[in-house]
């Protein structure tokens, strides 16, 4: 006969505790550490009574990620927001979303492709034509890593999309912007930019295509133009800053081959689990950037987990700025009609 095994007990501080109550105890306190992990690396909120009703917002890129809950934010904070997305069906789809979760029906969709500059014209031609003030601009949508590819006006679609169309839209809305003082520009870039090089003979990448070089050299181009129109807008009333809103988890990585794997999806992602924003947290810093009673005459800056953050040295080049701005006006043919 074979005799029943007994389960010992553990003990700690001479208290017995049954094995199956000390491995749940300790699973629960993991995952609770796990939890307070995650909602520390998730940074600071501004204040939920910090309101904008009156303010006209425009979010790119607005209807997933960091732009989305961004919308959703501003949304329960009384905003007017229009949501300005390549893909009319998702973005009526997360505005819905949004009206019935803020309460707040001034939510509009409208479409604006980054990727082609008649787009941005049609976009802000209709908004003007609709609004006649703008408060606060936020230049948030964006693509990472992606296929070698060129936009519909021949950019790399990197810089197309995450500097040229920005570019190209903000200077079209300044004269709104200037109109509706005190106002502000967020540029949404990235602490890739630290990486960044903004390479002066091959800046369309026709010659050499690197997906994270070209996405680190869009995000440097990002602050580099955040800094020369900070110095472009000086006593206009109008503040442009920069933002590096976290290691996020959204749809941004879905030409990261690696991180959609089966082996980063089992082993990979849960350990990072906890040190990955969510949107919503990816969304505080812009947020603050865009409300903070501590900012009315910030500008030029860049801020990481809602605080004043150091950029590269690449950052502070203010020749190449300057130089960047020149190609960048040329290349958007900004002071031409069509």
């Amino acid at each position: 006969m074979f005799k029943k095994r007994v389960s010992r007990p553990i003990t700690i501080l001479n208290f017995k505790i049954p094995k199956p109550i000390f491995y749940a105890s300790t699973a629960a306190a993991a995952l609770g550490l796990t939890c307070i992990i995650k909602e520390w690396t998730g940074g600071s909120k501004l204040q939920p009574n910090v309101l904008a009703e009156g303010k006209v917002v425009i979010i790119t890129g607005a209807n997933t990620g960091i732009g989305k809950e961004t919308a959703r934010d501003l949304a329960k904070r009384k905003a007017k927001v229009y949501m300005a997305c390549r893909d009319m069906k998702r973005c009526e789809e997360a505005r819905s979303e949004i009206v019935l979760d803020s309460n707040n029906k001034y939510v509009y969709c409208r479409k604006c492709d980054l990727a082609s500059l008649q787009s941005v014209r049609e976009f802000v031609a209709r908004f003007k034509a609709e609004q006649e003030r703008l408060d606060i601009l936020i230049n948030n949508g964006g693509v990472m890593r992606t296929p070698n590819s060129k936009t519909k006006d021949g950019f790399e679609t990197q810089l197309g999309v995450n500097h040229l169309g920005h570019f190209l839209l903000t200077n079209l809305l300044l004269d709104r912007l200037k109109e509706s003082a005190p106002s502000r520009i967020i540029n949404v870039s990235s602490v890739a930019h630290k990486k960044g090089i903004i390479n002066r003979e091959d800046l369309n990448s026709d010659q050499k295509y690197d997906p994270a070089a070209a996405y680190a050299q869009s995000k440097l181009a990002n602050i580099l133009f955040t800094m020369e129109l900070a110095k472009k807008l000086k006593d206009t009333k109008v503040t442009v800053n920069a933002v590096h809103p976290g290691i996020v988890s959204t749809e941004i990585i879905r030409h990261m081959s690696f991180f959609n794997s089966w082996l980063a999806t089992i082993l990979i992602k849960p350990l990072l689990w906890p040190f990955i924003k969510s949107p919503s947290q990816g969304a505080y810093t812009v947020v603050y950037a865009a409300l903070s009673s501590k900012l009315p005459n910030v500008t030029g800056k860049y801020f990481s987990n809602c605080e004043e953050a150091e950029v590269s040295e690449a950052a502070k080049d203010d020749a190449t700025a300057a130089w960047l701005w020149a190609v960048s006006e040329r290349w958007t043919r900004l002071n031409t009609a069509t």
